[in-house]
């Protein structure tokens, strides 16, 4: 009796695991990449590049160096320097970009801050807001990025999730991480558009100068903690399009090459905020994708204990569907380790974990750290 019981309950894991991979696939069903074609930003049309910087002496020059490559002319670049206590500024002038170093005077902190302070002395007919840790694959990299853009109408924000080039063996834990903010943005579900997007990807924003001065830029969500989330909110909320793409292939980083502590900093300071715009549909999809990590694992530890040898082989069978579409997502992300995501239930353990430490921050005691600057929420 006993042993039926536990079949009984191996079945319903196992049957809750189906879906859990069903729900992997709709999540991610589609995700758009930048076009690859051979053509010119339009004749006239300029473009300024806006990278805000704080303490990001060692990523910079990797940005900057792809940027000297590119094929694309009339481009502008802009560093704004965020109070940085490192050499940012003097490698950004030491590669001839122009560089706006803050005034002890001026208001104002943080990315948003810098980005609009950068947006008023650009002279570009589009913007290009870039984090500094990314940079191009190739010297076409950024005539892609401006080929698509003008593919859906040169209006509203394009923004790009890089692609995350990993150097160390705990980067790895960022996999999960990766997958579920991707997922999170609405948008790549088989129904598309029909959801509108959580907000744009920070990394990388692309929009007119028009648009971004209509709707108050990066002035009117100052204080934000999810900039990215907000500034999409905001195009949105104005009736501007928000379009959400890959940069694979185009634009990559590499996410807290620091170390662990910063991984752990970074993604406790986003994640808690940025759930709140995920619609209840794609957030009940992820839930189940995550649940079926656990299932998947808990349903071969009951066919071991009582020793049935077709439902090891089919919970085996099952565990290891689970593993490689985990690694099938990873790998649309980043270029993620397949050693690294064996041991899969540690990995969502460990998002589980830093996503609780997250909603303790931001919802108990209102304040993350990031940079080395307590933020209020």
């Amino acid at each position: 009796m006993v042993i039926l019981e536990v079949e009984n309950i191996i079945t319903i894991f196992c049957f809750l695991t189906g879906i859990a991979l069903v729900s992997g696939f709709l999540m991610l069903w589609k995700i758009p990449l930048a076009l690859k074609k051979d053509k010119r930003l339009s004749e006239g049309k300029t473009l300024s590049i806006i990278i805000p910087a704080r303490n990001e002496a060692n990523r910079l020059p990797k940005l900057l160096n792809s940027l000297k490559e590119q094929s694309t002319y009339n481009v502008e670049i802009i560093v704004v320097d965020d109070d940085s206590k490192d050499q940012t500024v003097a490698i950004a002038k030491r590669y001839g970009v122009q560089v706006i170093e803050r005034n002890s005077t001026e208001e104002g902190l943080g990315k948003s801050a810098a980005c609009w302070r950068g947006a008023q002395k650009s002279d570009g007919d589009w913007l290009l807001f870039l984090d500094a840790d990314t940079y191009f694959d190739d010297q076409f990299s950024l005539q892609h990025l401006l080929n698509t853009y003008q593919s859906v109408g040169e209006n509203g924000i394009l923004s790009f999730q890089p692609y995350h080039k990993i150097a160390h063996l705990y980067e790895n834990l960022s996999a999960v991480f990766n997958i579920i903010l991707m997922a999170g943005m609405n948008t790549f579900t088989p129904i598309g558009d029909k959801l509108k997007a959580a907000g744009s990807f920070g990394p990388c924003i692309l929009c007119t100068r028009e648009d971004y001065f209509n709707v108050g830029g990066h002035k009117e969500i100052q204080g934000a903690i999810m900039d990215d989330l907000a500034l999409g909110e905001l195009f949105d909320k104005n009736g501007f399009p928000v379009r959400c793409y890959s940069g694979k292939e185009t634009i990559s980083f590499q996410m807290y090459p620091e170390g662990i502590k910063a991984l752990v900093e970074g993604w406790t300071k986003s994640f808690g905020t940025a759930v709140q715009s995920t619609h209840p549909l794609v957030t009940s999809i992820i839930s189940s994708w995550i649940s079926g990590s656990f299932f998947s694992v808990f349903a071969l530890i009951g066919a071991l204990n009582i020793g049935h040898f077709n439902l090891v082989l089919s919970t085996s069978l099952l565990c290891i569907l689970y593993l490689m579409q985990f690694y099938w997502l990873a790998r649309r992300v980043g270029n993620f380790k397949f050693y690294a995501l064996v041991l899969y239930p540690v990995q969502f353990l460990f998002f589980i974990g830093l996503f609780a430490w997250s909603l303790v921050l931001t919802k108990v005691f209102h304040r993350v750290k990031w940079r080395g600057r307590n933020i209020e929420v």
